[in-house]
């Protein structure tokens, strides 16, 4: 009997347990080099003592128009909040499109106008690229690409081995938005005009933050696979185990209900413009204040502490005072989010 052969799943694609594996087994073990290595929203180095962050990113988005946003804006804006999360001033983007034949041309000028908006509403130029048409049916329209290069900021230190227990853990704002926001206009559902998709740009606030509280130890993302997928990497990486106060989860009341309803955790949902910032808890109330003055970050609230128990395992104090382990996103909630 022959062994039925491993092939790639939508949940490769899910940000969560498969995505890791994947990664780690084929890509990493293929690629492997210390910049590599960091596992990093991108890679972080030094040219002629010049600091510099690397990142890149594909967007397949379906659909390619949602509520609060497009696969243009997405895409500009995703690879801005990578560089970001590395500690750098994004300066550079490039831009490379994969086009389905018969794609209306009214539509590509409508997604290029917004990623236009969106990298002059970042203070990114979008300086090199690259198009390719295929065949009808070969993709979903359009794909895009997008790379893009930033300067390490003098007073920053983003990475995990400086996530100590003690410090506190905030995020920056609602939880579950994007994706929810993704799959009503998927599938044609009718929810509340306040649930929108948060994509947006996050550089200015990062940069405020690291100019006015450089302790702050890590920052990152929480994009496919979600808050929980997320913080699991990081109490892996550095070694460190994480408690969430499900109490104090930012969650819109509209999102938990549609989540109730369609039997989806708000802890896996993608986001994409929000941060989550793990920082001293003598600075958290100073973090809470910077981010509180900025709209995309009005929201944000402290959501739990490092500890020195069960390290790489992040863990969830519910209303009732138990604790439930909260792992990786195992499967697929929403396919192609972003």
């Amino acid at each position: 009997m022959h062994n039925q052969e491993e092939l790639i799943l939508l949940g490769h694609g899910s940000g969560g347990r498969l995505s890791h594996d994947l990664i780690k087994n084929i890509m990493v073990s293929a690629f492997a080099n210390p910049l590599l290595a960091e596992l990093h929203d991108g890679a972080r180095f030094s040219i002629g003592g010049s600091k510099l962050a690397f990142t890149t990113d594909s967007y397949v988005v379906k659909p390619r128009f949602f509520p609060g946003g497009d696969i243009g804006k997405l895409a500009v804006c995703g690879t801005v909040n990578d560089l970001a999360m590395c500690g750098a001033r994004p300066l550079y983007l490039s831009a490379g499109f994969i086009l389905e034949e018969g794609l209306p041309i009214a539509e590509l000028k409508k997604i290029v106008e917004s990623m236009r908006a969106a990298a002059q509403d970042a203070g990114v130029a979008i300086v090199t690229g690259d198009t390719k048409v295929v065949e009808r049916g070969a993709v979903d329209g359009i794909y895009i690409n997008t790379a893009g290069i930033g300067a390490i900021l003098p007073q920053a230190d983003i990475t995990a081995s400086r996530v100590k227990p003690g410090q506190a853990v905030i995020v920056s704002g609602y939880l579950g938005d994007h994706a929810i926001a993704v799959m009503s206009e998927r599938h044609g559902l009718t929810l509340p005009a306040q649930i929108i998709s948060d994509c947006a740009p996050l550089n200015g606030l990062i940069q405020e933050l690291l100019a006015e509280v450089p302790a702050i130890s890590m920052l990152r993302d929480p994009t496919r696979g979600g808050l929980a997928t997320t913080l699991n990497e990081i109490a892996a990486d550095a070694g460190v185990g994480i408690v969430l106060e499900e109490s104090s989860l930012p969650v819109r009341p509209e999102v938990a209900a549609v989540c109730e309803l369609l039997g989806f955790e708000p802890l896996y949902l993608a986001n994409e413009g929000k941060v989550v910032v793990f920082v001293e808890k003598e600075y958290s109330e100073k973090v809470l204040k910077i981010m509180q003055r900025h709209q995309v970050s009005s929201a944000a609230c402290i959501i739990g502490t490092v500890s020195d128990k069960a390290a790489g395992q992040v863990a969830l104090r519910t209303a009732v005072g138990g604790l439930r382990l909260v792992d990786m996103l195992s499967g697929e909630q929403l396919p192609r989010i972003c």
